[in-house]
């Protein structure tokens, strides 16, 4: 399976996106949840939904595989939004659904706090020493200052990695880290992967929207014997340079 491209700018994909609206407005107000505060969560969310309702005709997670099975397209655990996990655990126990869409009121309340507590706190990355980029690069998480900072590192030749960006081709176009090296969908990941020739002996850095779908995929490659670290809130939360 090639790279899907689908044109965010056509009349037909942006009809689709406003249908999608419209049912994440219904579900919000049918279960009682509201939006994630984060609106650039709540963007990439609904335009992953109609992307996956025009590739698939169904309302996939957009954070979760599709695969083929008996030449249906299916998604991991049947990830049908609102999905069953989010319903019945994910929103009821931790206050948010996986994608990050839906939220509890509280969810919402606390995290509304929680950003501004870090817009306080990172204000700037600093440079970092061979030392501490080692350290960094061993950690499975990093967050967004620390991947400016070994950004920056890696153009001064003090370490090597490779910045792999995870979400679909539409987003990538609307603008992806600067200094991103391959981009491998997750909904064509296994056939991507293979066209990427991924080192197993370097790291290999990987980042999405808002960190699940890179989480996901993350699990999967360290499982193959891939060295991984995950960029935990994805590009939402990097506040280096963007490229389009």
């Amino acid at each position: 399976m090639s790279i899907i491209k689908i044109d965010i700018d056509s009349p037909e994909f942006q009809a689709r996106l406003e249908k999608t609206i419209k049912f994440t407005d219904k579900v919000c107000e049918t279960r009682g949840w509201v939006y994630n505060p984060q609106e650039e969560v709540n963007e990439g969310v609904q335009m992953g939904l109609a992307r996956n309702k025009m590739m698939y005709n169904k309302l996939f997670c957009p954070c979760f595989m599709v695969e083929e099975v008996d030449g249906k397209p299916q998604s991991v655990d049947d990830r049908i939004c609102p999905c069953k996990p989010a319903i019945e655990k994910e929103i009821p126990e931790d206050g948010t659904c996986h994608c990050g869409i839906y939220c509890t009121p509280e969810f919402a309340e606390a995290k509304k706090l929680e950003m501004g507590l870090e817009e306080a706190v990172h204000t700037h990355s600093r440079g970092l020493t061979q030392e501490e980029c080692e350290s960094l690069l061993n950690q499975g998480e990093l967050d967004g200052d620390e991947l400016v900072a070994l950004l920056e590192a890696r153009e001064l030749g003090m370490v090597k990695f490779t910045l792999v960006d995870v979400r679909e081709h539409m987003e990538w176009q609307m603008g992806h880290i600067k200094g991103a090296d391959k981009l491998t969908p997750t909904s064509s990941f296994y056939q991507s992967l293979e066209e990427a020739n991924l080192s197993k002996k370097e790291v290999n850095i990987v980042y999405c929207h808002v960190g699940s779908r890179s989480a996901h995929v993350a699990g999967i490659m360290r499982d193959m014997g891939y060295r991984i670290s995950n960029l935990t809130h994805g590009i939402v939360s990097y506040g280096g340079e963007i490229s389009r």
